[in-house]
């Protein structure tokens, strides 16, 4: 079994990522960290760059969790992505980061995050950035 991270280069990426190398250790299993995006904007913050995968990797390493990488752009959404993964391959744990919003805010722009928790077939385990 695997824990699949889903990370974005920011507080909350940083945050799942963390709360993934304890479930990895806890657990005795790898981590995927899964970073996606669309590619419907020139610049997305949430597609982490080299260096910041660079670092990702020198953490994990360090850390001593056997780890994989995969930077994904489809066209899809990260809802679709983590769930598509989640169904096709053995996971146990699916980590996200999460950040306060307004119910406005959730009506008009969805939350991946609620997407991922009523799709993926695994358990989720979603934490807050410090």
């Amino acid at each position: 079994m695997t824990i699949l991270v889903g990370y974005v280069p920011s507080a909350l990426g940083e945050a799942a990522l963390r709360a993934a190398v304890e479930q990895a250790r806890f657990r005795d299993e790898p981590v995927l960290v899964v970073n996606t995006s669309r590619g419907d904007a020139y610049v997305d913050p949430r597609f982490a760059q080299e260096g910041d995968l660079a670092r990702v990797v020198r953490e994990l390493t360090a850390d001593g969790v056997p780890h994989t990488i995969r930077q994904l752009m489809r066209g899809r959404d990260a809802a679709e992505e983590i769930a598509e993964i989640a169904e096709a391959e053995e996971i146990s744990l699916v980590v996200i980061g999460i950040r306060h919003r307004t119910p406005v805010g959730k009506l008009i722009m969805g939350s991946t995050a609620q997407e991922i928790l009523l799709r993926v077939p695994c358990p989720v385990l979603a934490v807050k950035a410090d």
